[in-house]
């Protein structure tokens, strides 16, 4: 779909938990230390707590490749096991020698048994519980008798309950204080903010190849921060939609409208316009089109140009107070670079591909310049288009380098450029983007 068009290896955003996209900031990279370092001192019980799609499960996966051989893992991914049931299940994920048949005494004595033969070896066994919140209060009692087997000096078995909240509920009870008082280390996800949720979209994108400018505008972002509540899953989920919508609209850049798209088709509420708002909005829309349906809209544009002074239209306050920008005159190389670029727009494919190499500010035009003389420059010199855009309300020169009919011939030659193009993580887009950015000068 839109990967091989933003230029990435794989999926950036799948809410299935890949380990390589393991995001550390939130603090869930201090989650994940703390937690390795109770398991390790044998601290019998450990509770993690978080909203739905926080990434207590990533942590599940993370913990599993952290820890070492020497500690098997069990998983208890189905918490509505009657007590009774538990220590099967338990002995079942163990391989242990027991059958349905077996009573609650004889698998405790066979686990046991197998628990001291693995603590002789330095070995250790640790059980994930995840979902715990909806595990009945008996079966969390059984959890508690289980945290006693023990030697003089340790834990034979430790204990991680992974929930919601909901499950902090449950042991504030008065029949759970007892399980309450063996957690040892209690940890709780936050919902990422919206500077976390920024370094996660730019982490997650670039550990799958990306190597442009961001593509996440930054309302978006304020946005995608507003509709996630700072959810991991919701997150993804939002952020592979709006790229996706991106894609369709063949942009580069994901703005509001996307957000609100992926929004609406997850299901998820999100912010529209206000009253007030929408009621100016028709407003302006109802005068523009009542003008331009007007009998007599040419005598009103007639009169309103004649009674401007000198005659001139008004001009914008953004564009009156920027600094003006450097005349590329003075620059016969640059000069000749923009009008090769404007010819080769003209009439190359549209459909096919370039690189983008480099973006500076448009008052760097004499940097620029000197940087087109460069030794390591020069032999591609004939293949490098200039021109100036302005991105998020900044004028800027983009230099994108040569011409490709599909993305494979692209993707070799960007591995041949030079290291000094190299350090600024070209990437790939599409000639008809680019048309369209010149033409807007």
């Amino acid at each position: 779909m839109y990967y091989e068009y933003f230029g990435l290896n794989y999926p950036p955003f799948k809410i299935t938990p890949d380990t390589r996209l393991f995001y550390s900031g939130g603090n869930r990279g201090l989650v994940l230390e703390a937690l390795v370092y109770a398991i390790k001192s044998g601290e019998g019980i450990v509770k993690v707590v978080g909203e739905v799609g926080s990434g207590k499960t990533m942590l599940c996966r993370m913990l599993e490749e952290k820890l070492p051989p020497s500690i098997e893992i069990v998983y208890i991914a189905n918490p509505h096991l009657p007590p009774e049931m538990i220590l099967h299940a338990i002995a079942l994920e163990m391989r242990l020698s027991i059958t349905p048949q077996c009573n609650r005494l004889q698998v405790m004595h066979t686990l046991h048994t197998r628990l001291l033969e693995k603590q002789l070896h330095n070995q250790q066994v640790i059980v994930f519980i995840e979902e715990a919140q909806g595990m009945p209060l008996e079966t969390l009692e059984e959890i508690r008798l289980l945290s006693n087997l023990e030697t003089t000096r340790c834990k034979l078995l430790q204990i991680v309950l992974f929930g919601q909240p909901e499950l902090d509920v449950q042991l504030g009870t008065v029949h759970m204080r007892q399980l309450k008082e063996r957690i040892t280390h209690s940890f709780y996800l936050e919902p990422l903010t919206r500077n976390d949720i920024q370094d996660y979209l730019h982490f997650r994108l670039h550990a799958v190849g990306y190597r442009g400018s961001p593509i996440f505008y930054s309302k978006a972002i304020r946005l995608l921060t507003q509709v996630s509540k700072g959810l991991i899953r919701r997150i993804n989920i939002l952020a592979d939609k709006a790229l996706l919508a991106a894609f369709a609209n063949e942009v580069y850049i994901v703005h509001p409208k996307h957000i609100r798209l992926a929004a609406r088709d997850s299901g998820f509420p999100y912010p529209r316009f206000s009253k007030s708002v929408g009621f100016s909005v028709v407003m302006v829309i109802a005068l523009l089109l009542g003008f331009l349906f007007s009998p007599y809209r040419e005598t009103l544009w007639s009169n309103f140009i004649q009674h401007r002074p000198n005659n001139t239209l008004p001009i914008s306050p953004k564009i009156a107070s920027s600094p003006q920008l450097p005349s590329i005159t003075t620059y016969p190389l640059l000069q000749q670079r923009i009008q090769m670029t404007e010819q080769w727009l003209a009439k190359v494919n549209q459909q096919y591909y370039s690189i983008q190499v480099m973006q500076t500010a448009a008052n760097k035009t004499e940097d620029l310049a000197k940087f087109l003389r460069l030794p390591e420059i020069q032999p591609l010199l004939e293949e490098l288009y200039i021109y100036r855009v302005s991105r998020k309300e900044q004028v800027v020169w983009e230099i994108a380098y040569s011409e490709f009919s599909d993305i494979d011939n692209a993707l070799a030659a960007m591995t041949t450029l030079p290291k000094i193009l190299q350090r600024n993580k070209p990437f790939l887009r599409k000639i008809i983007h680019l048309h369209n950015d010149f033409s807007t000068l």
